[in-house]
Protein backbone atom coordinates (compact mmCIF):
# COMPACT_ATOMS: atom_id res chain seq x y z
CA UNK A 1 0.00 0.00 0.00
CA UNK A 2 1.30 3.37 -1.08
CA UNK A 3 2.09 6.15 2.01
CA UNK A 4 -0.97 8.60 -0.12
CA UNK A 5 -3.26 4.89 0.14
CA UNK A 6 -2.07 4.18 4.00
CA UNK A 7 -2.68 7.75 5.02
CA UNK A 8 -6.41 7.78 3.04
CA UNK A 9 -7.16 4.62 4.51
CA UNK A 10 -6.13 5.99 8.46
CA UNK A 11 -7.96 8.85 7.42
CA UNK A 12 -11.49 7.00 6.73
CA UNK A 13 -10.78 5.00 10.57
CA UNK A 14 -10.58 7.95 12.20
CA UNK A 15 -13.55 9.85 11.64
CA UNK A 16 -15.30 6.54 11.61
CA UNK A 17 -14.05 6.15 15.70
CA UNK A 18 -16.10 6.51 18.19
CA UNK A 19 -14.65 10.18 19.57
CA UNK A 20 -14.64 11.58 15.75
CA UNK A 21 -16.11 14.77 15.31
CA UNK A 22 -19.64 14.60 13.98
CA UNK A 23 -20.47 18.48 13.36
CA UNK A 24 -22.11 19.01 9.84
CA UNK A 25 -22.14 15.27 9.72
CA UNK A 26 -25.46 13.35 9.07
CA UNK A 27 -25.51 10.12 10.49
CA UNK A 28 -27.68 7.37 8.14
CA UNK A 29 -28.95 4.66 10.89
CA UNK A 30 -29.53 1.75 9.34
CA UNK A 31 -32.91 -0.56 11.44
CA UNK A 32 -33.84 -3.95 11.64
CA UNK A 33 -36.71 -5.77 13.57
CA UNK A 34 -36.13 -4.52 16.58
CA UNK A 35 -36.10 -0.96 16.23
CA UNK A 36 -35.10 1.85 17.91
CA UNK A 37 -34.14 -0.48 20.44
CA UNK A 38 -32.47 -2.70 19.08
CA UNK A 39 -29.94 -0.45 17.51
CA UNK A 40 -25.74 -0.85 18.76
CA UNK A 41 -25.50 1.14 21.41
CA UNK A 42 -22.88 3.43 19.30
CA UNK A 43 -26.08 4.00 17.18
CA UNK A 44 -28.38 4.82 20.16
CA UNK A 45 -25.75 7.47 21.20
CA UNK A 46 -26.34 8.90 18.31
CA UNK A 47 -29.48 9.59 18.65
CA UNK A 48 -29.89 10.45 22.08
CA UNK A 49 -27.58 13.66 21.02
CA UNK A 50 -29.45 14.15 17.80
CA UNK A 51 -31.41 17.47 17.28
CA UNK A 52 -33.37 16.42 14.67
CA UNK A 53 -34.53 12.53 13.49
CA UNK A 54 -35.40 11.99 9.52
CA UNK A 55 -36.92 8.63 8.49
CA UNK A 56 -39.85 7.15 7.23
CA UNK A 57 -43.70 7.32 9.43
CA UNK A 58 -43.16 3.48 10.04
CA UNK A 59 -39.40 4.34 12.14
CA UNK A 60 -40.48 7.39 13.39
CA UNK A 61 -43.46 5.97 15.38
CA UNK A 62 -41.70 4.42 17.94
CA UNK A 63 -38.95 8.08 18.10
CA UNK A 64 -41.20 9.26 21.30
CA UNK A 65 -41.63 5.91 23.54
CA UNK A 66 -38.08 5.59 22.67
CA UNK A 67 -36.88 8.72 24.16
CA UNK A 68 -39.15 8.23 26.84
CA UNK A 69 -37.61 4.70 27.51
CA UNK A 70 -34.04 6.58 27.75
CA UNK A 71 -35.04 9.14 30.15
CA UNK A 72 -36.86 6.48 32.59
CA UNK A 73 -33.62 4.35 32.06
CA UNK A 74 -31.73 7.59 33.35
CA UNK A 75 -29.87 7.89 30.04
CA UNK A 76 -31.56 11.22 29.04
CA UNK A 77 -32.04 14.11 31.30
CA UNK A 78 -36.28 14.23 32.09
CA UNK A 79 -35.98 17.93 30.50
CA UNK A 80 -33.91 16.76 27.38
CA UNK A 81 -36.83 16.80 24.51
CA UNK A 82 -37.62 14.74 21.84
CA UNK A 83 -35.91 15.80 18.53
CA UNK A 84 -37.63 17.29 15.77
CA UNK A 85 -39.23 14.47 13.96
CA UNK A 86 -39.07 15.01 9.76
CA UNK A 87 -40.62 12.73 7.36
CA UNK A 88 -38.63 10.57 4.59
CA UNK A 89 -41.48 9.25 2.72
CA UNK A 90 -41.15 12.29 0.36
CA UNK A 91 -37.25 12.43 0.62
CA UNK A 92 -37.24 16.17 -1.01
CA UNK A 93 -39.56 17.42 1.76
CA UNK A 94 -37.22 16.87 3.85
CA UNK A 95 -34.07 18.15 2.88
CA UNK A 96 -34.43 21.71 3.62
CA UNK A 97 -34.89 20.78 7.26
CA UNK A 98 -31.35 18.48 7.37
CA UNK A 99 -29.77 21.49 5.75
CA UNK A 100 -31.18 23.87 8.11
CA UNK A 101 -29.97 21.54 10.98
CA UNK A 102 -26.80 21.00 9.57
CA UNK A 103 -25.68 24.69 8.83
CA UNK A 104 -26.78 25.32 12.45
CA UNK A 105 -24.27 22.44 13.77
CA UNK A 106 -26.75 20.82 15.26
CA UNK A 107 -26.80 16.84 15.00
CA UNK A 108 -28.66 14.70 12.83
CA UNK A 109 -29.47 11.52 12.02
CA UNK A 110 -31.70 9.81 9.39
CA UNK A 111 -33.30 6.36 10.01
CA UNK A 112 -33.65 3.38 7.38
CA UNK A 113 -34.09 0.25 7.13
CA UNK A 114 -31.90 -2.58 6.37
CA UNK A 115 -28.56 -1.07 4.70
CA UNK A 116 -29.45 2.82 3.28
CA UNK A 117 -26.63 1.84 0.40
CA UNK A 118 -28.69 -1.37 -0.79
CA UNK A 119 -32.02 0.27 -2.49
CA UNK A 120 -32.04 2.85 0.20
CA UNK A 121 -32.18 6.13 0.72
CA UNK A 122 -28.43 6.20 0.96
CA UNK A 123 -28.26 7.02 -2.84
CA UNK A 124 -30.68 10.12 -2.78
CA UNK A 125 -28.50 10.92 0.48
CA UNK A 126 -25.07 10.79 -1.58
CA UNK A 127 -26.75 13.22 -4.43
CA UNK A 128 -27.81 15.72 -2.18
CA UNK A 129 -25.47 16.37 0.39
CA UNK A 130 -22.10 14.53 -0.80
CA UNK A 131 -20.60 11.54 1.04
CA UNK A 132 -18.24 13.52 2.94
CA UNK A 133 -21.53 15.28 5.25
CA UNK A 134 -22.34 11.64 5.62
CA UNK A 135 -21.93 8.88 7.76
CA UNK A 136 -23.16 5.26 7.20
CA UNK A 137 -24.23 2.53 9.88
CA UNK A 138 -25.75 0.03 7.86
CA UNK A 139 -28.22 -2.84 9.54
CA UNK A 140 -28.40 -6.52 7.45
CA UNK A 141 -30.45 -5.80 4.57
CA UNK A 142 -33.36 -7.53 3.14
CA UNK A 143 -31.13 -9.52 1.09
CA UNK A 144 -28.77 -10.92 3.85
CA UNK A 145 -32.08 -11.82 5.76
CA UNK A 146 -34.19 -13.72 3.68
CA UNK A 147 -30.68 -16.10 2.37
CA UNK A 148 -30.29 -16.15 6.43
CA UNK A 149 -33.98 -17.26 6.82
CA UNK A 150 -33.90 -20.15 4.66
CA UNK A 151 -30.28 -20.98 5.96
CA UNK A 152 -27.92 -20.69 2.28
CA UNK A 153 -24.54 -19.54 1.62
CA UNK A 154 -25.05 -16.55 -0.50
CA UNK A 155 -21.50 -15.36 -2.05
CA UNK A 156 -22.30 -16.99 -5.63
CA UNK A 157 -26.17 -14.95 -5.44
CA UNK A 158 -26.89 -12.82 -7.81
CA UNK A 159 -29.31 -9.97 -7.51
CA UNK A 160 -31.95 -7.87 -9.93
CA UNK A 161 -34.16 -4.88 -9.18
CA UNK A 162 -37.77 -4.96 -10.89
CA UNK A 163 -39.03 -1.92 -9.03
CA UNK A 164 -40.14 0.66 -11.83
CA UNK A 165 -38.30 -1.44 -14.58
CA UNK A 166 -39.88 -4.04 -16.82
CA UNK A 167 -39.00 -7.85 -16.46
CA UNK A 168 -36.48 -7.66 -19.87
CA UNK A 169 -33.34 -8.21 -16.68
CA UNK A 170 -35.04 -10.86 -14.93
CA UNK A 171 -35.46 -12.79 -18.28
CA UNK A 172 -31.88 -12.21 -19.45
CA UNK A 173 -30.87 -13.36 -16.20
CA UNK A 174 -32.52 -16.28 -16.12
CA UNK A 175 -30.95 -17.98 -19.56
CA UNK A 176 -27.83 -17.61 -17.68
CA UNK A 177 -29.26 -19.74 -14.75
CA UNK A 178 -27.80 -18.38 -12.29
CA UNK A 179 -27.37 -20.61 -8.81
CA UNK A 180 -29.02 -17.84 -6.50
CA UNK A 181 -30.94 -15.00 -7.91
CA UNK A 182 -33.00 -12.08 -5.42
CA UNK A 183 -35.28 -10.73 -6.89
CA UNK A 184 -36.74 -7.33 -5.43
CA UNK A 185 -40.52 -7.31 -6.93
CA UNK A 186 -42.31 -4.27 -7.69
CA UNK A 187 -45.82 -4.34 -6.51
CA UNK A 188 -46.92 -2.15 -9.08
CA UNK A 189 -45.69 -4.39 -11.25
CA UNK A 190 -47.15 -7.59 -10.28
CA UNK A 191 -44.70 -9.05 -7.90
CA UNK A 192 -43.93 -12.42 -6.55
CA UNK A 193 -46.83 -12.90 -9.87
CA UNK A 194 -44.78 -11.33 -12.36
CA UNK A 195 -41.32 -13.42 -11.20
CA UNK A 196 -43.50 -16.68 -11.27
CA UNK A 197 -44.80 -15.96 -15.03
CA UNK A 198 -40.96 -14.85 -16.02
CA UNK A 199 -39.79 -17.84 -14.58
CA UNK A 200 -42.20 -20.39 -16.71
CA UNK A 201 -42.16 -18.47 -19.52
CA UNK A 202 -38.17 -19.37 -19.53
CA UNK A 203 -39.02 -23.38 -18.80
CA UNK A 204 -37.21 -23.27 -15.74
CA UNK A 205 -40.02 -23.74 -13.38
CA UNK A 206 -38.87 -27.13 -12.28
CA UNK A 207 -35.07 -25.98 -12.28
CA UNK A 208 -35.70 -23.26 -9.07
CA UNK A 209 -37.46 -23.31 -5.99
CA UNK A 210 -39.03 -20.00 -5.32
CA UNK A 211 -39.17 -18.75 -1.59
CA UNK A 212 -41.46 -15.80 -0.90
CA UNK A 213 -40.05 -13.72 1.76
CA UNK A 214 -42.80 -11.26 3.30
CA UNK A 215 -42.21 -7.93 6.11
CA UNK A 216 -38.08 -9.49 6.45
CA UNK A 217 -36.75 -8.17 9.80
CA UNK A 218 -39.91 -7.62 11.47
CA UNK A 219 -42.32 -9.11 13.39
CA UNK A 220 -44.67 -10.36 11.22
CA UNK A 221 -42.53 -11.86 8.79
CA UNK A 222 -43.49 -14.65 6.81
CA UNK A 223 -41.21 -16.83 4.29
CA UNK A 224 -42.24 -20.12 2.64
CA UNK A 225 -41.94 -21.74 -0.50
CA UNK A 226 -44.39 -22.17 -3.09
CA UNK A 227 -44.72 -25.19 -5.16
CA UNK A 228 -45.20 -24.57 -9.21
CA UNK A 229 -48.64 -23.45 -9.71
CA UNK A 230 -49.84 -22.74 -5.89
CA UNK A 231 -51.82 -20.05 -5.39
CA UNK A 232 -49.97 -16.97 -3.65
CA UNK A 233 -51.33 -16.11 -0.47
CA UNK A 234 -54.31 -13.38 -0.61
CA UNK A 235 -52.63 -11.59 2.24
CA UNK A 236 -49.35 -11.08 0.39
CA UNK A 237 -47.78 -8.22 1.81
CA UNK A 238 -46.29 -5.49 -1.20
CA UNK A 239 -42.74 -5.60 0.99
CA UNK A 240 -41.96 -9.12 -0.41
CA UNK A 241 -39.04 -10.27 -2.06
CA UNK A 242 -38.44 -13.65 -3.80
CA UNK A 243 -35.43 -16.04 -3.87
CA UNK A 244 -34.63 -18.51 -7.02
CA UNK A 245 -32.70 -20.87 -6.39
CA UNK A 246 -31.34 -23.37 -8.43
CA UNK A 247 -31.77 -27.43 -7.76
CA UNK A 248 -32.24 -30.48 -9.66
CA UNK A 249 -35.25 -30.64 -10.94
CA UNK A 250 -37.28 -33.60 -10.30
CA UNK A 251 -37.16 -36.59 -12.41
CA UNK A 252 -40.33 -37.30 -14.55
CA UNK A 253 -42.56 -39.73 -13.15
CA UNK A 254 -43.21 -41.45 -16.50
CA UNK A 255 -40.80 -40.23 -19.45
CA UNK A 256 -43.51 -41.64 -22.22
CA UNK A 257 -45.56 -38.73 -20.89
CA UNK A 258 -42.94 -36.03 -21.75
CA UNK A 259 -43.64 -33.96 -24.85
CA UNK A 260 -42.49 -35.96 -28.17
CA UNK A 261 -39.93 -33.40 -28.47
CA UNK A 262 -39.47 -29.70 -27.62
CA UNK A 263 -38.79 -30.21 -23.96
CA UNK A 264 -38.53 -27.40 -21.47
CA UNK A 265 -35.40 -26.36 -20.74
CA UNK A 266 -35.57 -26.98 -17.53
CA UNK A 267 -35.91 -30.43 -17.59
CA UNK A 268 -32.42 -31.32 -18.19
CA UNK A 269 -29.97 -31.38 -15.21
CA UNK A 270 -27.24 -28.67 -15.47
CA UNK A 271 -23.37 -28.43 -15.10
CA UNK A 272 -22.92 -26.92 -11.74
CA UNK A 273 -20.26 -24.29 -12.46
CA UNK A 274 -22.22 -23.99 -16.38
CA UNK A 275 -25.55 -23.90 -15.73
CA UNK A 276 -27.15 -22.34 -19.18
CA UNK A 277 -24.94 -23.43 -21.37
CA UNK A 278 -27.40 -26.03 -23.59
CA UNK A 279 -29.51 -25.33 -26.85
CA UNK A 280 -32.44 -23.47 -26.10
CA UNK A 281 -35.72 -25.41 -26.72
CA UNK A 282 -36.07 -23.42 -29.75
CA UNK A 283 -32.86 -24.10 -31.34
CA UNK A 284 -33.59 -27.68 -30.42
CA UNK A 285 -36.73 -27.85 -32.23
CA UNK A 286 -35.30 -26.39 -35.76
CA UNK A 287 -32.00 -28.67 -35.51
CA UNK A 288 -33.94 -31.75 -34.72
CA UNK A 289 -35.93 -31.02 -38.07
CA UNK A 290 -33.14 -29.94 -40.10
CA UNK A 291 -31.72 -33.34 -39.46
CA UNK A 292 -34.41 -34.87 -41.03
CA UNK A 293 -33.93 -37.91 -38.83
CA UNK A 294 -34.35 -41.57 -40.38
CA UNK A 295 -35.62 -44.26 -38.37
CA UNK A 296 -31.95 -46.19 -38.48
CA UNK A 297 -28.85 -45.32 -38.58
CA UNK A 298 -25.88 -43.74 -36.86
CA UNK A 299 -26.23 -39.88 -34.97
CA UNK A 300 -23.02 -37.94 -33.67
CA UNK A 301 -23.68 -35.36 -31.49
CA UNK A 302 -20.30 -33.67 -30.96
CA UNK A 303 -20.37 -30.80 -28.65
CA UNK A 304 -23.13 -32.46 -26.93
CA UNK A 305 -23.08 -30.71 -23.32
CA UNK A 306 -25.70 -32.01 -21.26
CA UNK A 307 -26.89 -34.00 -24.15
CA UNK A 308 -30.67 -32.06 -24.81
CA UNK A 309 -30.26 -32.67 -29.11
CA UNK A 310 -28.99 -36.47 -29.36
CA UNK A 311 -31.50 -37.15 -26.60
CA UNK A 312 -34.22 -35.56 -27.91
CA UNK A 313 -33.52 -36.80 -31.39
CA UNK A 314 -33.17 -40.68 -29.46
CA UNK A 315 -36.87 -39.97 -28.22
CA UNK A 316 -38.04 -39.13 -31.94
CA UNK A 317 -35.98 -41.84 -33.39
CA UNK A 318 -35.63 -44.83 -30.86
CA UNK A 319 -34.12 -46.95 -33.41
CA UNK A 320 -31.12 -44.23 -33.68
CA UNK A 321 -27.47 -45.49 -32.64
CA UNK A 322 -27.08 -41.91 -30.81
CA UNK A 323 -23.07 -41.33 -30.12
CA UNK A 324 -22.73 -38.57 -27.60
CA UNK A 325 -19.50 -36.85 -28.00
CA UNK A 326 -18.49 -34.10 -24.95
CA UNK A 327 -15.05 -33.30 -24.31
CA UNK A 328 -15.73 -31.77 -20.86
CA UNK A 329 -14.99 -34.13 -18.03
CA UNK A 330 -18.06 -35.51 -15.62
CA UNK A 331 -20.08 -34.87 -19.14
CA UNK A 332 -20.91 -38.41 -19.73
CA UNK A 333 -22.57 -39.41 -16.19
CA UNK A 334 -24.54 -36.07 -16.52
CA UNK A 335 -25.75 -37.09 -19.86
CA UNK A 336 -26.38 -40.53 -18.79
CA UNK A 337 -28.66 -39.38 -16.05
CA UNK A 338 -30.36 -36.97 -18.67
CA UNK A 339 -31.05 -40.33 -20.68
CA UNK A 340 -32.45 -42.29 -17.74
CA UNK A 341 -34.78 -38.79 -17.30
CA UNK A 342 -36.05 -38.84 -20.53
CA UNK A 343 -36.38 -42.88 -21.12
CA UNK A 344 -33.98 -43.00 -23.64
CA UNK A 345 -30.42 -45.41 -24.18
CA UNK A 346 -27.57 -43.61 -26.88
CA UNK A 347 -25.06 -46.11 -28.13
CA UNK A 348 -22.51 -44.91 -25.82
CA UNK A 349 -21.35 -41.00 -24.15
CA UNK A 350 -17.86 -40.26 -24.90
CA UNK A 351 -16.13 -38.24 -22.52
CA UNK A 352 -12.78 -36.51 -25.15
CA UNK A 353 -11.66 -34.16 -27.53
CA UNK A 354 -12.94 -34.32 -31.33
CA UNK A 355 -11.74 -34.90 -33.85
CA UNK A 356 -9.22 -37.09 -32.39
CA UNK A 357 -11.36 -39.73 -30.59
CA UNK A 358 -14.11 -39.86 -34.18
CA UNK A 359 -11.66 -42.64 -35.49
CA UNK A 360 -13.67 -44.93 -32.87
CA UNK A 361 -17.32 -44.42 -33.70
CA UNK A 362 -19.09 -45.39 -36.35
CA UNK A 363 -19.54 -44.16 -39.58
CA UNK A 364 -22.47 -41.46 -39.33
CA UNK A 365 -25.15 -40.66 -41.10
CA UNK A 366 -26.47 -37.90 -39.24
CA UNK A 367 -24.07 -35.41 -37.03
CA UNK A 368 -25.15 -32.01 -35.48
CA UNK A 369 -21.87 -29.88 -34.11
CA UNK A 370 -22.43 -28.20 -31.15
CA UNK A 371 -18.57 -27.52 -30.22
CA UNK A 372 -15.18 -27.62 -31.62
CA UNK A 373 -14.44 -23.76 -30.99
CA UNK A 374 -11.12 -23.38 -32.82
CA UNK A 375 -10.83 -26.96 -33.70
CA UNK A 376 -14.22 -27.05 -35.89
CA UNK A 377 -13.03 -26.77 -39.57
CA UNK A 378 -10.83 -29.74 -38.35
CA UNK A 379 -13.87 -31.60 -36.72
CA UNK A 380 -16.02 -30.91 -39.50
CA UNK A 381 -13.85 -32.16 -41.62
CA UNK A 382 -13.53 -35.30 -40.27
CA UNK A 383 -17.08 -35.24 -40.20
CA UNK A 384 -17.03 -35.04 -44.07
CA UNK A 385 -14.63 -37.80 -44.46
CA UNK A 386 -16.43 -40.08 -42.82
CA UNK A 387 -20.47 -39.31 -43.35
CA UNK A 388 -22.19 -41.37 -45.23
CA UNK A 389 -23.53 -41.05 -48.25
CA UNK A 390 -26.88 -38.86 -48.35
CA UNK A 391 -26.11 -37.83 -44.38
CA UNK A 392 -26.36 -34.69 -42.80
CA UNK A 393 -24.48 -32.35 -40.76
CA UNK A 394 -26.28 -29.29 -38.61
CA UNK A 395 -24.11 -26.66 -37.19
CA UNK A 396 -25.53 -24.05 -34.73
CA UNK A 397 -23.32 -21.09 -35.38
CA UNK A 398 -23.48 -17.66 -32.37
CA UNK A 399 -20.73 -15.24 -35.40
CA UNK A 400 -21.09 -15.14 -38.89
CA UNK A 401 -17.24 -15.79 -39.10
CA UNK A 402 -18.38 -19.48 -38.22
CA UNK A 403 -20.40 -19.76 -41.13
CA UNK A 404 -17.50 -17.89 -43.59
CA UNK A 405 -14.98 -20.75 -42.17
CA UNK A 406 -17.27 -23.93 -42.10
CA UNK A 407 -19.76 -23.07 -45.12
CA UNK A 408 -16.46 -23.53 -48.09
CA UNK A 409 -16.00 -26.73 -46.68
CA UNK A 410 -19.12 -28.35 -47.20
CA UNK A 411 -19.11 -26.92 -50.62
CA UNK A 412 -16.20 -28.33 -51.53
CA UNK A 413 -17.34 -31.51 -50.37
CA UNK A 414 -20.41 -31.51 -53.18
CA UNK A 415 -22.56 -31.09 -50.44
CA UNK A 416 -25.95 -29.40 -50.72
CA UNK A 417 -25.68 -26.22 -48.73
CA UNK A 418 -28.25 -24.15 -46.79
CA UNK A 419 -27.98 -21.37 -44.29
CA UNK A 420 -30.82 -20.00 -41.77
CA UNK A 421 -30.54 -17.47 -39.09
CA UNK A 422 -33.53 -18.52 -35.92
CA UNK A 423 -34.10 -15.78 -33.83
CA UNK A 424 -37.04 -16.74 -31.11
CA UNK A 425 -38.54 -14.61 -28.33
CA UNK A 426 -40.18 -15.61 -25.17
CA UNK A 427 -43.25 -14.10 -24.01
CA UNK A 428 -42.73 -11.93 -20.29
CA UNK A 429 -45.28 -9.76 -18.35
CA UNK A 430 -45.04 -6.08 -18.63
CA UNK A 431 -47.54 -3.81 -17.31
CA UNK A 432 -50.35 -6.09 -17.55
CA UNK A 433 -49.54 -7.07 -20.81
CA UNK A 434 -46.90 -8.93 -22.58
CA UNK A 435 -43.47 -8.32 -23.54
CA UNK A 436 -41.31 -10.49 -26.22
CA UNK A 437 -38.10 -11.49 -24.87
CA UNK A 438 -35.28 -11.85 -27.17
CA UNK A 439 -32.89 -15.20 -27.18
CA UNK A 440 -29.61 -14.91 -28.52
CA UNK A 441 -29.90 -15.51 -32.46
CA UNK A 442 -28.03 -18.03 -34.18
CA UNK A 443 -26.76 -19.09 -37.48
CA UNK A 444 -27.73 -22.50 -38.92
CA UNK A 445 -25.19 -23.69 -41.47
CA UNK A 446 -26.50 -27.22 -42.59
CA UNK A 447 -24.98 -29.49 -45.34
CA UNK A 448 -26.37 -32.79 -47.28
CA UNK A 449 -23.96 -35.51 -48.77
CA UNK A 450 -25.35 -36.56 -52.57
CA UNK A 451 -26.74 -39.92 -51.92
CA UNK A 452 -24.37 -41.19 -54.66
CA UNK A 453 -20.60 -40.29 -54.52
CA UNK A 454 -20.02 -41.33 -58.09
Amino acid sequence: MSIMAAAAWKGLGDREGPDANTEGVLQVIGTDAGGLRGLPAAAQQHLRAAALVAGPRRLLAGLESWWEGEQAAGLLSPSSPCPEAVRTDQPEAAWPSLETCLAQGRAAVVLASGDPLWFGIGRLLLQRFGAARLRFHPAPSSMQLAFARIGRPWQDASWISLHGRDPEPLAAALQKRPRALAVLTDPDGGGAEAVRRILAASGLEQAYALWLCERLGHAEERVQRLAPGALLPADLDPLHLVLLIAEPPPAPGDPSALPLFGLDDGLFLQHDDRPGLMTKREVRVQLLADLELPETGVLWDIGAGVGSIGLEALRLRPGLQGWLVERRGGSAALIQANAERLGVRPAAVVEGKAPELLHSLPDPDRVVIGGGGRDRGAVLAEVLRRMRPGGVVVIPLATVEALAELRPLLEQAGCQVGVSQLQAWRGAPLAGGTRLQPLNPVLVLRGRRPASLA
